[in-house]
């Protein structure tokens, strides 16, 4: 998600609160340098466990200790994980999304960027639904790992997840084609529109495996590949050994 801006509409924060309220009628436009523009469903950010993917359902069993999830969104990681007695912070740059956070009963909330805090004593920290794009770029993510290292315990954890969308480069002749302005072919900007408010364009990043486990040994992590989904897409697990 982007960074907090004063000047940036609360677009997810909007959609959210319409939903918590009963005031649903549409969903949230994704415009993409990528790809067409694509939605994303409103009432499945407020998923229940049994309607998460395995690769969400795996980290939640995984997180441990003080856990703070990253880009909470509605809270539903956050709740599940609060409901098994754990021990969780629910982070969003969206004030509506943290607002709905508290309205659904999540009880330890922050509205911050999470590259902003400076306490450092989480355990797990908890990044998914693609959470390496708040590296933005494959350039900034081993300032992104450093950052989010400094903020772990001694043998603290980021569980996090991404897809290797080469994929979408593939032509019919089984060639690949690059956008040449890019440093990494997963790099991509969005922005989000709902009800007639459009976000400022930002950068986003889905990280191949190979990719992340290089970045994150030269920061200062072991990386392991937990779980691979079923379109490429997977959950892995940093462990802070420094």
């Amino acid at each position: 998600m982007a960074k907090k801006d004063s000047d940036n509409p609360d677009v997810f924060g909007a959609a959210l609160l319409d939903f918590y309220n009963e005031k649903y009628t549409e969903d949230i436009t994704v415009i993409s340098s990528l790809t067409e523009d694509d939605e994303i469903p409103v009432p499945y950010l407020f998923r229940d466990f049994e309607e998460m993917p395995e690769i969400e359902q795996e980290a939640l069993k995984l997180a441990e200790g003080k856990i703070l999830d990253v880009g909470a969104c509605a809270g539903s990681h956050s709740l599940y994980l609060q409901k098994q007695g754990k021990d969780v912070t629910a982070l969003d740059v969206s004030a509506g999304a943290i607002e709905v956070c508290q309205l659904r009963g999540v009880e330890k909330t922050v509205h911050a960027d999470v590259f902003d805090l400076t306490e450092a004593s989480y355990d797990t920290l908890l990044l998914l639904m693609n959470g390496t794009g708040i590296f933005q770029t494959l350039k900034n993510t081993p300032n992104a790992l450093k950052q989010l290292g400094s903020m772990l315990s001694k043998n603290g954890q980021i569980l996090v997840d991404s897809s290797d969308i080469a994929f979408m480069y593939e032509e019919e002749d089984g060639s690949y084609w690059r956008d040449v302005s890019r440093a990494y072919y997963g790099e991509v900007t969005f922005k989000i529109q709902y009800k007639k408010q459009t976000s400022q364009a930002f950068d986003w990043l889905y990280l191949d495996f190979k990719s992340l486990k290089k970045e994150a040994e030269k920061t200062g992590f072991t990386c392991e590949k937990i779980l691979d989904g079923p379109h490429y897409e997977y959950l892995a697990r940093l462990i802070k050994t420094n």
